[in-house]
């Protein structure tokens, strides 16, 4: 070999490596741009029918700090405090300007800041719901990857069932039980409350455990069966067959090939696995007293702080795009469809 063929294998290496790596950074761009060009449209028309809600309602502070006996005129001077008298579209550009910086506006009940008491109430369930995934996660692949590779026998049929037995299990049963066995039988979690994760690690975890595995076995369920499913598919396709041909060993097929092709659908079903975790854990957070932002959702709405309904579902929007921006990337990057353009 001569010099020049030695110098021209690593840069030739190296040039394959930029392409690669422009050609992935390609794909993350479109699937960005995608996503931005579906979220602003879907954000303003989401944004305008939850502030309508206001209108349609009924409701008014004037009848939450006055009661049902207030006069017309002290209704409309409480009301003109806080601007509705004002045309609905202004009042709307108004409110919509405060969301795009960070301001929710002021709660009806107690004139408090609602951004703030929305993030008081989302660190407890975004530290919830992200320990519940992440177990639901591991869990799942766990179960769906040991399916997939035994299908067909008893082992098959065991996880299945018991997949499906935990997936008909309401979180609060599950909560009950936890609390029952772990924390008043056993001893070793606390019953309720939250501690801050700055307050310490240990404290933190211990109290996030227990409502986390109760909020979990949705996702182990449902990770399971589609992998499950995904791994099945993928062992009857041409692809499969061909790499036995060629020699290939069955650790190299399942994680080169099968693995990355039936994760898709498992990806995509996580998509809204998470903001339906940070939304419907207000049963859960009642069993382990935590104020969180179910809880908080769930009071706003039984008081009818109409402002404070509002900030949680803008939130509640933001969760649900941005957890599905970051699904579709991960997408992009890990199945083999779409690096091929598919």
């Amino acid at each position: 070999m001569t010099t020049t063929e030695a110098q021209a294998g690593p840069a030739l290496r190296r040039g394959v490596v930029a392409a690669r790596t422009r050609h992935a950074l390609g794909r993350g761009l479109v699937t960005l741009a995608r996503s931005v060009a579906i979220f602003v449209p879907v954000f303003l028309v989401a944004t305008f029918v939850t502030f309508a809600l206001r209108s349609l309602s009924g409701l008014s502070p004037a009848r939450i700090q006055l009661g049902e006996d207030a006069t017309p005129e002290a209704v409309a001077r409480i009301e003109a405090e806080w601007g509705l008298d004002r045309p609905f579209l202004v009042q709307y550009g108004d409110w919509f300007s405060g969301v795009l910086h960070g301001q929710l506006g002021t709660s009806w009940t107690n004139g408090a800041d609602i951004s703030t008491l929305i993030g008081l109430g989302l660190g407890v369930s975004l530290s919830v719901a992200t320990f519940a995934l992440v177990i639901g996660v591991v869990a799942g692949f766990a179960l769906g990857a040991v399916a997939g590779l035994r299908r067909t026998t008893w082992v098959d049929r065991a996880i299945t069932g018991f997949v499906t037995l935990i997936s008909v299990m309401p979180a609060f049963v599950v909560g009950i039980v936890l609390v029952a066995v772990f924390a008043v039988g056993l001893g070793l979690f606390p019953s309720a409350g939250y501690v801050p994760a700055e307050q310490g690690f240990g404290p933190w975890l211990a109290h996030i455990t227990l409502p986390a595995i109760a909020l979990s076995f949705d996702v182990v369920a449902d990770v399971a069966r589609q992998l499950r499913s995904g791994l099945v598919a993928a062992y009857r396709e041409n692809y499969v067959t061909g790499a036995v041909v060629r020699g290939l060993s069955p650790r190299r097929i399942f994680f080169g090939h099968v693995l990355r092709n039936a994760l898709g659908p498992t990806l995509a079903t996580l998509g809204l696995k998470f903001p339906s975790l940070v939304g419907a854990s207000v049963v859960t957070e009642w069993i382990f007293g935590l104020q969180g932002f179910g809880r908080f959702a769930n009071d706003a709405a039984q008081a009818g702080d109409v402002p404070a309904v509002q900030g949680v579902l803008v939130v509640s929007i933001v969760l649900v795009v941005s957890f599905n921006l970051i699904v579709n990337l991960v997408l992009a990057r890990v199945t083999p469809s779409s690096q091929r353009g598919v």
